[in-house]
């Protein structure tokens, strides 16, 4: 196997295969292949059991400041109006009520400042605030048992899209293989990737290919690769993987909790399955893992390659984690993973959302949860919080932290107008085409009648 392409593609998760779709369906570039090492496309941490199955806009996420929110939110309504567009029979998503649930005098003091002050409102016109009553009409299980004397506020929207990233990848890698100038390679494992004076040269275990431009998206090997080639020197990762507990259908749609503004993981929370609404999943949690990949001992070569082994990785891991709120998180969540003892400890968190649920109700999910790169800046000692990329000479390496699922197309648009610039103005980006396909179909409503109240489940 071997070839010369225009463009090539490391990597087959939503990343790399939503970059296919976007230059395969309206770039005129001649040649493009896209390589996967495992046997099919999303087998990682596209997958729907390793990810939160969440399409982020910001509207909920407390951790979000309202500029972020502004960034992701078209992101989302780009995903979203994909899934409109080619999903009609709901087999790649659904759609649902979410809300952030504030449980006491603080935390509804919080949510109202957000919503009224911060202007969050104002930017998400769907979003709305409701009270005890309202929360209990959509989602009776996060009223019922709980103290009647207790404040509660949440902020609540019909947008509560969930996702099967896996299912969505494969949507776009299908679309894009309609195009004759697409290849896609999987089983096809990156030995080496080399600069030549006219791009560069990808050894696989399968061949050689040859390419003007190339994208690396390939999660948390993308920085390894970047290093190999002498970029992303002041970076090293902080591997997180998220697990889940289980209980039997306790959610008509996503509850959040609010979320700790220092850390960049996502707040506890529970939501019914993509694929299952009998199923309601709680988590995530986050533990440290010395490996590129949940589950695959190989990949702890990977991470030390990664991770370099040298003074500031050592200085900067040690300061991230004395920070006195992200130490005792990190601890506290190492013992989730503890037979009986995790399950016990997790209880509470389930709790707040759903408050009669008893132990026996929630199991550790087997199977379930990924691993998520959180990039450290060595040279500030910090963790980056936000998408991770390194643009080098006519080479990308999308890293893709939380939330690169949701805004998976923007980040592929703007790597599009990127490549262009590498391939030297020889082809055009028919970028209006894209938001007809995508964002277009994102339905908006009126105003008024986004500040109605949805049934659970029912569709704007």
């Amino acid at each position: 196997m071997s070839g010369k392409y225009d463009l090539v593609i490391v990597g087959g998760g939503i990343s790399g295969a939503s970059l296919l779709y976007t230059t395969a369906k309206f770039t005129d570039i001649d040649s493009i292949a896209l390589i996967e090492k495992e046997s099919e496309v999303a087998a990682i941490n596209s997958h729907h059991t390793n990810n939160s199955q969440t399409l982020h806009f910001g509207d909920i996420e407390t951790n979000y400041t309202l500029e972020k929110a502004e960034e992701v939110k078209e992101g989302a309504e780009l995903l979203a109006g994909y899934l409109e567009n080619y999903d009609p029979d709901r087999e790649m998503h659904d759609k649902r009520s979410k809300m952030v649930l504030g449980v006491g005098e603080d935390e509804v003091a919080e949510l109202e400042e957000r919503y009224h002050d911060e202007g969050f409102g104002d930017l998400f016109p769907k979003l709305r605030p409701i009270d005890r009553e309202e929360i209990g009409e959509i989602e009776p299980k996060v009223v019922e048992g709980r103290d009647p004397s207790t404040e509660m506020l949440a902020l609540q929207t019909p947008d509560g899209y969930v996702v099967d990233y896996g299912q969505t990848t494969k949507s776009f890698v299908e679309e894009a293989e309609e195009e004759a100038n697409v290849d896609v390679f999987t089983g096809t494992e990156v030995t080496d990737i080399t600069p030549t004076l006219d791009g560069y040269t990808i050894e696989t275990d399968a061949g050689r290919f040859d390419c003007d431009a190339t994208v690396v998206a390939a999660g948390s090997h993308s920085l390894q690769m970047a290093k190999e080639l002498g970029y992303g020197q002041d970076k090293v990762l902080l591997p997180i993987a998220g697990s889940f507990f289980l209980a039997d259908d306790l959610l008509n749609g996503k509850v959040y909790t609010l979320q700790m503004k220092k850390l960049p993981f996502a707040a506890v929370h529970g939501d019914a399955d993509v694929h299952d609404d009998s199923i309601t999943r709680f988590g995530p949690t986050a533990k440290l893992v010395p490996a590129l990949e949940r589950g695959r001992i190989s990949t702890v070569k990977d991470f030390l390659d990664v991770f370099g082994l040298n003074a500031a990785a050592f200085l900067s891991y040690a300061n991230i984690l004395s920070d006195r709120v992200l130490l005792p998180y990190v601890l506290q969540n190492l013992v989730y993973d503890l037979p009986n003892v995790g399950r016990k400890q997790f209880l509470p968190h389930v709790q707040k959302v759903v408050p009669s649920v008893e132990l026996e109700d929630i199991e550790r999910a087997k199977g379930y949860g990924g691993v998520r790169p959180q990039i450290v800046d060595t040279k500030n000692k910090s963790l980056d919080m936000g998408e991770a990329k390194i643009v080098g000479d006519d080479v990308i390496f999308n890293i893709t932290p939380s939330p690169g699922a949701s805004t998976c197309l923007k980040n592929a648009m703007r790597d599009t107008h990127t490549l262009l610039d590498f391939l030297e103005g020889d082809y055009e980006f028919d970028e209006e085409a894209f938001r007809e396909e995508t964002i277009d179909n994102f339905p908006r409503g009126d105003d008024s009648a986004g500040k109605k109240v949805a049934a659970p489940g029912a569709d704007d």
